[in-house]
């Protein structure tokens, strides 16, 4: 198998492989400004490495490398936006395993480097184990966005802990204000903002192997340990005094709508717990970084579990192997990949070793920064687990939940899903 090529020296090598220029296809589900931004990137690879890279996107990506795969006419990397993916190809025998070495390069240069490698590991149709996807563009979910308006005017300070947090809500209730909006209406995906809720709370309140057990369903939804997250999100969404418009508001407010309230006057809420997409629905002319600000949803300082953050990303896979193909995993991991997109906005990374002066703003800085100080980073596990629980029965569980229904009750339902999809 090929040698890794190390950042140091990646370009430099990519430049003497010129002499065996080859075509390269990327397939990713860019389209749009994402799709001008990946191509950028994949441009300065081109002209580095003399390979002739052409990319297509699609909407439909994850029905079409299927098809393509099964086909035998899979393009030479595919980019992935969901693990799940990515592992049942390669369970499959659809994807080839990633140079000797840069598991130790991942681990060595980005943030919370086993947690990387872990995602992009999966077992191929022989059951052997091997790093096949490299993580590059990820997502934070790990959010509270708050007026810094709001807190100056009542006095509060951002928290740093979870006991911090919870001190907060219950100052901020005794002020004779609400601490929290929050909202679980999506149309047909209702239910979804209470599942990243229920995954931040299990990374906090227990560990890593556990989490990564939840997802795979060797520990049970039912668990007592399950319970207790989905416990933990029902102590902010449950209580009358937390949320705008009261408990029974919870699942009826649609997400779009519900930090709204941090921008009226007088404020209906101060608090909103949701990911780094969530400016796209606050009213317009919002601007992020003096209108509205974030932090970082923090861990107990009581519980040894250091600073784990939830999101998501892309994984990039090698779906039709040739050299270029291993050149281009190599160029990806160059700070100046990163910089690139960084430049153009809506990028976070994880890498340590890129100019964070190159972002273009620093709101997008300062949530890498976050991402950067990650302990542990884990994958969405709805999006993690079967289409039937994570995309279904824990998304109306979650309503079923904050209508008032027992954790027990909700865990038992979608453990009993989850058991009829075996």
């Amino acid at each position: 198998m090929k040698t890794s090529l190390y950042a140091g020296a990646a370009i430099a090598a990519l430049v003497a492989a010129q002499a065996q220029a080859e075509e390269l296809t990327v397939f990713g589900p860019w389209l749009g400004p994402d799709q001008e931004a990946v191509e950028s990137v994949l441009n300065a690879f081109a002209e580095a490495s003399g390979h002739d890279v052409s990319y297509v996107g699609s909407d439909s990506f994850e029905q079409q490398i299927v098809v393509d795969a099964e086909a035998g006419s899979a393009p030479n990397v595919a980019v992935f936006p969901q693990p799940g993916l990515a592992a049942d190809m390669a369970s499959r025998g659809f994807l080839t395993p990633l140079a000797d070495g840069t598991a130790d390069w991942v681990r060595e240069n980005y943030a919370a480097g086993q947690s990387w490698v872990d995602l992009g590991t999966y077992a191929n149709d022989a059951g052997e184990e091997n790093l096949y996807g490299f993580f590059y563009k990820v997502d934070v979910k790990s959010l509270v966005w708050y007026s810094p308006e709001n807190f100056e005017d009542a006095g509060y300070e951002v928290p740093t802990t979870m006991e911090e947090l919870k001190a907060l809500t219950d100052q901020i209730v005794a002020d004779g204000e609400t601490p929290w909006c929050i909202g679980l209406g999506s149309g047909g995906a209702t239910g979804w903002p209470a599942t990243d809720w229920v995954e931040d709370m299990m990374l906090r309140t227990q560990s890593p192997a556990d989490y990564d057990a939840w997802v795979a369903n060797e520990l049970k939804f039912d668990d007592p340990k399950v319970i207790a997250a989905i416990e933990e999100f029902g102590a902010f969404a449950r209580n009358d005094a937390y949320v705008a418009g009261g408990a029974g508001a919870v699942a009826s407010t649609d997400f779009r709508d519900s930090p709204k309230g941090l921008f009226a006057s007088p404020p209906q809420c101060y608090m909103h717990r949701q990911a780094s997409f969530i400016p796209a629905f606050f009213p317009e002319g919002t601007e992020v970084g003096v209108d509205a600000d974030f932090f970082y949803f923090p861990a107990y300082e009581g519980k040894d579990l250091g600073a784990p953050v939830l999101g998501a990303g892309t994984l990039w896979a090698i779906t039709n192997d040739n050299a270029a193909a291993h050149d281009l995993i190599a160029f990806l991991q160059t700070p100046e990949a990163h910089e690139i997109w960084m430049a153009r906005g809506g990028f976070l990374t994880p890498h340590k070793g890129v100019d964070t002066s190159m972002f273009s703003d620093a709101p997008t800085a300062k949530m890498n920064d976050i991402l950067l100080g990650a302990t542990t980073f884990r994958f969405d596990g709805s999006d993690l687990m079967p289409g039937g629980v994570g995309a279904g029965s824990f998304w109306t569980g979650m309503v079923d939940y904050a209508g008032g229904k027992p954790a027990e009750e909700v865990a038992a339902e979608i453990q009993s899903s989850w058991d009829a999809l075996k």
